[in-house]
């Protein structure tokens, strides 16, 4: 069964395994599909669901709220976020103005089919908004009891601790923070965990196996595996393509086969075990398109790396890591999208 972990100075526990279904329910998944998907998560023991209202514009939560119906609700815990534009892309449709929060989280409760979640999340930070008006936002969704946890995605440490210090005076609390984070990708480690760790926050990571390259399919000099994420036109290839254009990083990803083998893992579950070694992740999202990849994933939860295997993944990466903090901003919109 999958491990529970504590999210961030709270009471809250969420499974280190948590369900996303960005990029798959709504889109690229028959919904057929994405049933099987969820329920092989609940029979493996995974109880935490991550979803966000842009996610194939808002179909995933349809999605989403349709399968988990009929599941006792107090013995999940079920994500979802607020920022990007839905709807026809009205002037006040994304941000986190008050008006858009308080619109967006009816909309999701709506679609998810429940009264509250569990945690609400800026999906990113909203320049064009006072950052006191959206914290007083989420203080008022918290009092209504539409949400019980209040977390951001993709924030920067400076803004991390501004958003805590105000949460703090407003008599709650920032519990999460969802960034992206791999072996490939630890812009998050100098700057962003210890002012989470400050701030008692704990992290959510995305993409722990980066998009499928980690799995070690993507093969330096060869065209990418048919039906594969870096050959999806609907998304997928955009957000992959750094990485599987790189023919370095894919040599050099072929070198922790021996590491993988060693544990008896593959490298999906290394990639997915490496990221649940940092002690301020309290989960890692994983996706599926098929049942069998939730019951293999669902092998990486507990497992231990020896520090000497540690090492040894950051000798086979070298300098292909991406590191540079300032990457969290340079990725963050330059103004609220329309």
């Amino acid at each position: 069964m999958i491990t529970y972990r504590y999210l961030g100075n709270s009471g809250l526990k969420i499974t280190e395994l948590t369900y996303g279904n960005w990029l798959t329910h709504g889109s690229q998944v028959e919904n057929e599909a994405a049933a099987a998907c969820v329920k092989a998560a609940l029979d493996v023991g995974i109880s935490s669901f991550d979803t966000a209202d842009v996610y194939a514009n808002t179909k995933a939560e349809t999605v989403l709220g349709d399968i988990l119906r009929g599941e006792r609700r107090e013995s999940l815990e079920i994500f979802t976020k607020v920022y990007w534009p839905t709807g026809p892309r009205g002037a006040n449709d994304s941000g986190l103005s008050r008006k858009h929060i308080m619109e967006s989280i009816n909309g999701s409760l709506k679609r998810l089919q429940t009264d509250y979640v569990d945690l609400y999340q800026a999906h990113r930070y909203d320049v064009e908004t006072p950052l006191e008006e959206t914290m007083q936002a989420f203080a008022d969704v918290v009092r209504q009891g539409k949400a019980h946890y209040i977390g951001v995605s993709e924030w920067t440490a400076d803004q991390i601790r501004a958003g805590a210090a105000l949460a703090k005076d407003l008599g709650f609390q920032l519990i999460s923070s969802q960034p992206q984070y791999s072996m490939l990708w630890r812009v998050i480690e100098d700057e962003v965990v210890p002012a989470s760790k400050e701030s008692g926050i704990s992290q959510i990571v995305w993409s722990p196996v980066a998009q499928g390259v980690l799995t070690g399919k993507y093969k330096p000099g060869h065209a990418p595996p048919a039906g594969s994420r870096a050959t999806d036109e609907k998304g997928g290839k955009n957000m992959i393509g750094r990485f599987v254009d790189n023919q370095d990083l894919l040599e050099r990803v072929q070198k922790l086969q021996p590491i993988a083998d060693e544990l008896d893992l593959t490298m999906a579950q290394l990639a997915v075990a490496w990221v649940l070694q940092n002690d301020n992740v309290a989960a890692a999202i994983i996706g599926a398109s098929r049942p069998e990849q939730v019951h293999e994933n669902a092998k990486a939860s507990g497992v231990a790396i020896p520090a000497e295997l540690m090492a040894c993944i950051d000798d086979a990466l070298g300098d292909v890591v991406k590191r540079d903090p300032g990457l969290t901003a340079a990725g963050a919109p330059a103004g609220r999208p329309a």
